[in-house]
């Protein structure tokens, strides 16, 4: 019989070779959004993924949406804004509003992940130092951005908004460039989707992605 694991208090989580296959990773439910946590989760492979008033629900889908930072595509059209110097680019200038950002684009299409709770923890992981954003700007307005955790060598991306067209593109080409820069190994994109395969990323198997983080998800390093 398959079985969602139940979180408690208890700071710990099932192996992720024990996610159901339908729905894809779904491995558990329950627990906190505590910064604890959440770190203990990534450097697993597990993610939180999970509507407003649900409790937290938990994933590690199998296989793995990942970018290489050296393997990065860039479209013609987009290394030509890029060169054209359409987009002004920073880290870490305004995190929270990123964040905010990438919750109300989705509350206004098909709903949002990204919860009130959702934006608080990762406010403050930001403060501590894991959590990082990327900003693209035109004439001083921001109009596209990124976040996601850095632990080792892996940053783990978790959501991304634009407002005008090839800004989020610009921010992770931008992202992959300064990982690369500081040897980091990879990109945790969770899971497949077109805009993330036309920007160079890849499904692998999700015994390699974990390998990798054994290796390489160890203490924060900042992108």
């Amino acid at each position: 019989m398959l079985e969602i694991w139940q979180l408690d208090e208890t700071l710990w989580f099932p192996s992720p070779h024990l996610a159901l296959k339908e729905p894809n990773g779904l491995l558990a439910f329950g627990g906190d959004l505590s910064p604890e946590r959440l770190l203990c989760a990534y450097q697993q492979g597990i993610f939180p993924w999970f509507n407003e008033n649900e409790p937290p629900l938990w994933w590690s889908p199998a296989p793995r949406m990942v970018l290489f930072p050296a393997e990065v595509h860039i479209s013609r059209s987009l290394g030509k804004r890029l060169r054209r110097g359409d987009f002004t680019l920073t880290l870490d200038r305004c995190f929270e509003r990123v964040i905010h950002q990438c919750a109300s684009l989705r509350e206004n299409t098909t709903g949002t992940w990204i919860t009130p709770e959702m934006e608080s923890a990762y406010n403050q992981l930001h403060q501590q130092g894991y959590a990082h954003s990327v900003e693209a700007w035109q004439n001083d307005q921001l109009v596209g951005g990124l976040y996601g955790l850095a632990l080792g060598e892996v940053f783990f991306g978790e959501s991304m908004f634009s407002n005008v067209s090839d800004a989020s593109k610009a921010c992770l080409v931008f992202l992959a460039r300064q990982l690369q820069q500081q040897n980091f190994k990879l990109i945790d994109c969770q899971v497949y989707s077109e805009h993330l395969a036309s920007l160079g990323a890849r499904e692998i198997p999700r015994d390699e992605f974990l390998g990798y983080l054994q290796e390489k998800a160890g203490d924060n390093q900042h992108p």
